[in-house]
């Protein structure tokens, strides 16, 4: 689960320290074996994620509380109008941690983390709302060294997650709210900000974005098609193949890399009908949908949990990559596994590397990601 006068506005850096770059000759150190392609050198905003931005408050409460906004344990919901009191409640009442989240923002951010330096090579587009919890995600996404340009707006608030913690239990509430609210005229139309949409060469969307503003989306699928850059888009639920289906299908001719993970596959597939349940069977299928830009074949990658990721190979060709083994007991929290399999994806997607790497770096973030509570990472990555 994941996401007034508008203003763009710039982050300001908080904290000096964190902004100085590690020497650049520490670059090479990463450069894979010969037989890759050696790396682009990254500059600011090479990659650009758009999508519901939430901030992630989690706290570890009691069970009256879950019994008083009626939470089961470990479930993930949307809120209702009963939850509304639950988000400020929980701020007053517990010890709480705050996190930059959503679906596109989580995975831009591990893209950032598993680059390291330069800083700010990823760029997060999203609607929030002149609030302190709008505050706390722009210092939050700071933090985290992405370059986040929010549209800010009054009428709605500031899009939040509560993970609420009882024993192994993750109940999650989500309150989309401002992240619904995104426009593009009144944001990614405005000449600062499609300036920095221009200088990318890799673009990432969650599909829970099309419920928001599919015209955003196809403004940047087009842009990215017509000047032969890269467009990558996630399934993200099967509702969004069931009931936006027709909102998919119109920017699925521009999407390049296709993610999603075999229980949206099987989703899609049927509301496709394509007639199978083989999930490499549908990954071909994906392929061979129409698409605009001929340059690029469309590569299909499907996550399958602790099973092997299937990836499209172009023409007929389908492979499998087995997973990093993790202990049973060492898993803490699935939920941020996939934003963070395609963080790492991307992460080596943008620096052009080979796409065996980009999935092994996804299995990688993966796996570290699944050994913490909700989407967060050490302060470096060990991948090599």
């Amino acid at each position: 689960m994941a996401s007034g006068e508008p203003r763009a506005k710039k982050l300001r850096l908080t904290d000096e320290k964190k902004e100085k770059k590690t020497p650049e000759k520490k670059t090479p150190e990463k450069t894979p074996e010969s037989s890759r392609k050696a790396p682009t050198k990254l500059g600011p905003n090479s990659l650009f994620g758009m999508g519901n931005p939430l901030l992630d408050i989690s706290a570890v409460v009691d069970k009256d509380f879950l019994e008083k906004y009626g939470l089961k344990p470990n479930d993930q919901i949307l809120a209702e109008d009963k939850h509304k009191a639950l988000f400020e409640e929980i701020v007053k009442k517990f010890k709480v941690e705050y996190h930059a989240g959503g679906a596109t923002q989580n995975s831009i951010k591990i893209a950032q983390w598993m680059i390291q330096d330069p800083h700010k090579v990823c760029t997060f587009f999203g609607c929030i709302g002149e609030d302190k919890f709008g505050e706390i995600l722009k210092q939050k996404a700071d933090e985290a060294h992405v370059d986040a340009y929010y549209y800010e707006q009054t009428e709605e608030p500031t899009g939040t997650c509560a993970a609420c913690i009882t024993g192994d239990n993750r109940s999650l509430v989500a309150n989309l709210a401002a992240a619904n609210c995104y426009k593009k005229d009144k944001h990614l139309d405005l000449k600062e900000n499609w300036k920095l949409v221009e200088k990318a060469k890799v673009y990432y969307i969650a599909g829970f974005f099309l419920t928001v503003s599919l015209e955003s989306i196809l403004k940047v699928a087009k842009h990215a098609s017509e000047n032969n850059k890269l467009f990558t888009l996630n399934l993200s639920a099967p509702f969004i193949s069931q009931f936006f289906k027709d909102a998919l299908m119109e920017v699925m001719p521009y999407v390049d890399v296709l993610f999603g993970n075999e229980t949206e596959a099987a989703t899609f597939s049927k509301e496709q009908g394509f007639q199978t349940e083989d999930i490499a069977e549908i990954a071909k299928k994906a392929e061979a949908l129409p698409k605009v830009n001929k340059k690029r074949p469309r590569i299909v990658v499907f996550t399958q949990g602790k099973d092997g990721t299937i990836m499209t190979k172009g023409g007929d060709k389908v492979e499998t990559f087995p997973v990093l083994k993790i202990d049973q007991k060492d898993i803490v929290d699935t939920n941020g596994a996939g934003d963070a399999f395609v963080g790492g994806f991307l992460s080596e997607l943008v620096q052009d590397k080979e796409l065996e790497q980009c999935v092994k770096a996804g299995h990688y973030a993966a796996n570290v990601i699944i050994r913490r509570a909700g989407c967060t990472f050490p302060e470096k990555p060990d991948f090599h």
